[in-house]
């Protein structure tokens, strides 16, 4: 990565402190632990831009990926693919170093019978609830497991019947003996191993018991000599499990575990449970419909690896829980774009307009700037016709006088092109709709204004008989309100109907119909569009990835 500009943190400092000083015999090993039962979204991203960036700022630095998947009822191969791509997306690379926790099913059981032989492990026949019951509250002790005190012989045997496969599943777990009375309730004999008669995507039928996520995340980041495990707040009253389970297992390596806060978006949820919960409701088209908070989401909707990682260098890493503005995003998307993304034109809600003053079947080749900064960008040439489309909110019989676009009499220059006036007004006779202006074009005022005369508008628009057809799809945020985290019941019932707008019909320049372009184009006067992998080359599709400026505000008010 040669863009990384970190910002300074807690953590940074604490990774400079230990190298400075040796610690670690000076080595950097991070990791991206996510667990494939879902797409990675912008929480995500957060932290590995955290593990891949600090890795990649220290010399010999290292982040390797590990897919936690210790729980296969609710894992799939799709989401191993997803988190890959994602991740290269992002611009990172873990090399050779990708792992699973299931590489070390073997390892993790080893030790759980070593836990067992030193008598800080035991079977449990509790049911879940009765777990539930026995473990106590915030302000009341637990109970001790009436199977807590089984010998070390009995335990041995009865875990390995587990594995074997000879219980039900729930019938008996693996506990850890550390203290019922503990103030911290993941201290109070925590499940190690439970038995699960799923097949998993990797080892298959192999183990019908498998492993915590508490109980195999410490450890396979120590089988991995990792120095620095980050992870976000929610682990933090694990962090005494996580250093207990390691002091009782005879590892050379030993990982410090570190917290930091978790990303929250306004208008938007990061709990992958309620981000399936809407696609399984089919309220969205699926994990990377452009309204999710996925990357992969993003990614369709036009946002730039580029933008999302300075994204996270600007909302930083802290130990204090916020809510960031979703402006924040927006205007980093809209600032790396500016520089970069080709300008063209589209109308989006076409009214017709002939040029009376232009013979019939007149066309004429008008070249234009691919970005108004950027000569290297080059030039494009635009068919100009009799007949043009321009916006319907770009016309008012008559209007204020800050209205700086066509009214009926008025004149107003087209982008790159003539003024027009409109002499007349066509409406429908049952509506009483406008559907055609007929005006008038002055030849002497191709890109520029004759001396002594001004004109304050410029509009943007499209030749109606070599444009392309197509559709556009505005979005809007997925929930009515800024916090829908905190909203009771089901979450499916609190998505905006407003958060789309499908527009077909839309007219483009005709070379938006022949796609290769990766970067989202300007669409002038109306924002940063992205073609869709739904487009077509005789239909093109565009989503709208930013507006030109922020709307949030307005929307807001709206809601």
């Amino acid at each position: 990565m040669n863009d990384i500009n970190p910002s300074a943190d807690f953590i940074r400092d604490i990774i400079a402190h230990d190298l400075l000083h040796g610690i670690n015999e000076g080595r950097l090993q991070t990791r991206f632990p996510p667990e494939p039962n879902g797409y990675l979204h912008i929480g995500h991203a957060k932290s590995i831009c955290l593990n891949f960036g600090v890795a990649a700022e220290n010399p010999g630095g290292r982040c390797n990926l590990r897919f936690d998947d210790t729980n296969p009822a609710k894992e799939d191969v799709e989401y191993v693919d997803s988190i890959q791509e994602d991740v290269h997306w992002l611009g990172f690379d873990w090399e050779d170093r990708k792992y699973y926790a299931s590489d070390y099913f073997g390892e993790l059981y080893r030790f759980a019978e070593e836990l067992i032989e030193k008598g800080v492990a035991y079977v449990c026949d509790l049911t879940a609830d009765e777990m539930r019951d026995y473990r106590g509250t915030l302000t009341e002790p637990g109970r001790n497991s009436p199977y807590r005190e089984r010998s070390v012989a009995e335990n041995l045997d009865l875990f390995r019947r587990m594995r074997a496969g000879e219980f039900s599943d729930g019938a008996r777990v693996l506990r850890a003996r550390i203290d019922m009375a503990s103030p911290n309730i993941n201290m109070r004999d925590p499940a190690l191993y439970r038995i699960r008669r799923v097949s998993h995507h990797r080892t298959g039928d192999d183990w019908l018991i498998y492993p915590t996520y508490d109980y195999a995340h410490g450890i396979s980041d120590a089988l991995e000599c990792v120095t620095h495990s980050l992870c976000t707040l929610e682990f933090e009253d694990h962090r005494p499990l996580y250093d207990w389970i390691l002091d009782q297992l005879d590892i050379p390596c030993r990982p410090r575990q570190i917290e930091f806060s978790r990303l929250s978006l306004e208008y938007t949820v990061m709990s992958k449970r309620k981000l399936n919960a809407l696609v399984q409701s089919k309220v969205v088209s699926g994990w990377d419909d452009p309204r999710m908070p996925t990357i992969s989401g993003l990614r369709r909707r036009g946002y730039t690896p580029e933008s999302i990682r300075e994204f996270c260098r600007l909302i930083g890493i802290s130990k204090s829980p916020n809510r960031v503005e979703h402006t924040l995003l927006e205007t980093c998307l809209r600032s790396d774009l500016d520089a970069r993304a080709p300008r063209t034109m589209a109308v989006l809600r076409p009214l017709k307009v002939v040029i009376d003053s232009l013979p019939e079947g007149y066309e004429e080749s008008i070249s234009a700037p691919n970005h108004p900064q950027n000569e290297a960008m080059g030039r494009r040439t635009i068919p100009f016709t009799r007949e043009i489309f321009i916006e319907e909110d770009d016309f008012r019989e008559s209007a204020p006088k800050q209205f700086k676009r066509l009214v009926s009499g008025g004149e107003v220059r087209l982008r790159n092109a003539y003024v027009i006036r409109c002499r007349e007004v066509v409406k429908d006779p049952t509506t009483g709709r406008v559907v055609e202006l007929r005006c008038d074009h002055d030849p002497a005022t191709l890109n520029a204004n004759p001396v002594g005369r001004k004109v304050a508008g410029v509009i943007h628009w499209v030749s109606a008989t070599r444009s392309v057809v197509g559709e556009a799809r505005l979005y809007n945020p997925l929930f009515s309100v800024p916090e829908p985290d905190a909203l009771k019941g089901d979450i499916v019932e609190h998505v905006s109907p407003e958060s789309i707008e499908v527009l077909d019909g839309c007219r483009f320049e005709p070379a938006l119909a022949e796609g290769g372009q990766t970067l989202p184009y300007q669409f002038e006067r109306l924002g940063y569009f992205h073609r869709d992998p739904d487009s077509t080359p005789t239909h093109p599709v565009f989503n709208r990835a930013v507006g030109l400026r922020d709307g949030w505000t307005k929307i807001e008010q709206k809601l």
